[in-house]
């Protein structure tokens, strides 16, 4: 009994921790996975067992894969046909999410989003319409694509490995499609319904307008023949002021340079286009000898050049600009890159950027060098909307990732080849084609959720030997007493679906599989379909933006409020555990 109130207490602990987000999910799963260890609920030698877990190998070879597949331009060869489609945005939102569901059952999730989010921000900058209607049910369908296949989220990778793991032949990677079929095509439906009435409208990202209008902020510097500042750097002058502003540009006679780098120096007569609010600007001017030179109006024509690129992103999830500033980042000083705003939940933030702390989900403009905004969004975990140059690629260059891939799904599903052994050739005979470079072979493995998986699963085995599991089974056996057997498998499938809108779904996964295994054995009934529960609720959180990285990348660019995801995702969840009861228990009878 102690032994249950340690993992309780640790578990509890742990999930507190997430929620309140202070710190990220792996730090504290590592945390949770040592305060086991210590209590003595985890063997010396099972404590980094989750390392080399089958489950944890897999998911790094399926992110590998699903970044060589967008790296070689196989889901830009289908986005760049939607927009080919006329302005009905009905239409539009059809196949958006339509070919997003599509595509997150072979790749992740947010490698798909990260992909078709500036298709549909295209679409409706072009006259289509609100993007707001279109890019939560593409979040949304990215999560329900991600049932179809065993590959399509880690949740499913980690259930067929806990089945493996019970004496069990691991789920096969196409045992998850009947079920994930019918879910994403009656999810689909209901969206494509119901979406005018129960998506919010934001009108941040109405026609070509920006949730921020720079050109208030710009202002022109003159400086005069006797400035003490002739001579000098844009460094030594942006040293002089204290408050965080952007020199956007720099006109020079008949010479306009954007974004002119900081040991640029200063001559008589320059004229320096900057970005400020009021207080700021006042300062320069009592600082230095600048003068106002407001003779014609400013707007973003200032920004851009041949090579310099003004280009709007989305902090990621796991970004390395969460909780800190510009200033804080020294992204002017050491990118040469203009912060030139930021919007959150599609409203402005204030222009002066030095105490704005970035969240999940923020969307930045960026101004700078084209190719250095590639290596800053790569290096902070930012994911770009600019619809950049598609990657199309030869028909050779396409056919030989889809060839791999192919490959690896056919060599798993006739048991040729295991999925882990299968999916990590595939990874490697990625890098042998020359599909992906083998610098980035290591850079798109999302190590926190790694870290996250390999930490959890021995904190899972800990609640079964604890008998922690079969204590919370019991409870939910009490509450469903006198009821089918299937009131259990809902209870349990709810309860899932409740705990992913809070923690990271493989968590999730990994902490109630060993509650939906005490429930069959309690119920002297298969297993399977409480594992197929625990899967389709780990995999499906529509209520919050927290739930998962694809609810979290259309935050910003949806102008949508932490509230807003209920209207939809409600009633969605609610038809998708009536539907998922029903196809589980068909295609997995509780006996045999």
């Amino acid at each position: 009994m102690a032994d249950q109130v340690w993992i309780g207490i640790i578990l509890i602990t742990a999930l507190a921790l997430f929620v309140y987000d202070r710190w990220r999910y792996d730090f504290v799963a590592m945390g949770a996975l040592f305060a086991a260890y210590i209590v003595g609920l985890i063997p010396r030698n099972e404590v980094f067992s989750g390392f080399g877990n089958a489950a944890v190998i897999t998911v790094a070879a399926v992110l590998v894969i699903s970044h060589a597949l967008w790296r070689s331009g196989v889901v830009d060869s289908m986005a760049s046909s939607v927009k080919k489609m006329g302005d009905r945005v009905w239409l539009q939102m059809i196949v958006l999410t339509g070919l997003t569901t599509f595509v997150s059952a072979f790749i992740s999730n947010t490698g798909a989003m990260a992909i078709m989010i500036p298709v549909a921000l295209q679409l409706s900058r072009n006259g289509a319409g609100h993007a707001s209607l279109m890019l939560m049910p593409m979040a949304f369908g990215s999560l329900l694509g991600g049932t179809i296949t065993m590959i399509g989220t880690p949740p499913n990778i980690i259930i067929s490995d806990i089945r493996a793991a019970h004496d069990a032949e691991p789920f096969g990677i196409f045992d998850f499609t009947p079920v994930g079929v019918v879910l994403a095509s009656a999810g689909l439906a209901m969206m494509w319904v119901t979406a005018r009435w129960l998506v919010p409208r934001s009108k941040s990202r109405d026609t070509s307008n920006s949730p921020y209008d720079v050109s208030a902020y710009l202002t022109e510097l003159y400086l005069p023949e006797n400035a003490g500042l002739v001579g000098h750097t844009l460094f030594e002058f942006e040293s002089k002021i204290k408050e965080n502003f952007a020199v956007v540009a720099l006109k020079r006679g008949k010479q306009f340079i954007s974004a002119p780098p900081r040991y640029q120096r200063l001559k008589a007569e320059d004229v320096l286009i900057i970005e400020a609010d009021a207080e700021t600007l006042q300062e320069i001017l009592d600082v230095t000898k600048f003068e106002l030179n407001a003779e014609e109006q400013l707007d973003t024509r200032f920004l851009v050049s041949d090579e310099i690129k003004v280009i709007e992103g989305i902090v990621g999830h796991d970004s390395r600009l969460i909780g800190r500033s510009a200033a804080d980042m020294r992204i002017r000083h050491r990118f040469g890159v203009n912060v030139l705003a930021v919007a959150r939940e599609g409203q402005p933030l204030k222009p002066s950027l030095s105490d704005v702390r970035f969240k999940p989900g923020d969307v930045l403009l960026l101004q700078g060098d084209a190719e250095v905004l590639d290596d800053v969004f790569n290096r902070f975990g930012c994911f770009p909307l600019a619809q950049r140059s598609i990657r199309l690629g030869s028909k050779r260059k396409l056919l030989v990732p889809l060839g791999i891939f192919a490959a690896a799904i056919l060599a798993s599903a006739f048991g040729l080849l295991s999925v882990p052994v299968a999916f990590s050739m595939a990874a490697g005979l990625m890098v042998l084609a020359n599909v992906m470079p083998i610098r980035e072979l290591y850079e798109h493995i999302e190590w926190p959720i790694i870290v996250l998986l390999a930490a959890t699963i021995p904190l899972g085995g800990a609640m079964e030997r604890s008998g922690a599991a079969d204590t919370l089974a019991a409870g939910v056996l009490w509450i469903s007493m006198s009821s089918p057997d299937v009131v259990a498998l809902v209870i349990l499938l709810v309860a899932t679906m409740l705990l992913s809108n809070i923690i990271n779904n493989a968590a999730a996964a990994v902490l109630m599989a060993p509650i939906g295994i005490s429930l069959a054995s309690s119920l002297e009934a298969s297993m399977d379909p409480f594992l197929m529960a625990v899967a389709v609720g780990a995999a499906l959180p529509f209520l919050t933006p927290i739930g998962h990285q694809s609810n979290i990348l259309v935050m910003g660019p949806g102008g949508y409020r932490f509230k807003d995801y209920w209207r939809l995702g409600l009633p969605l969840s609610i038809a998708m555990v009536i539907v998922a009861t029903v196809m589980i228990t068909l295609t997995w009878p509780m006996r045999g």
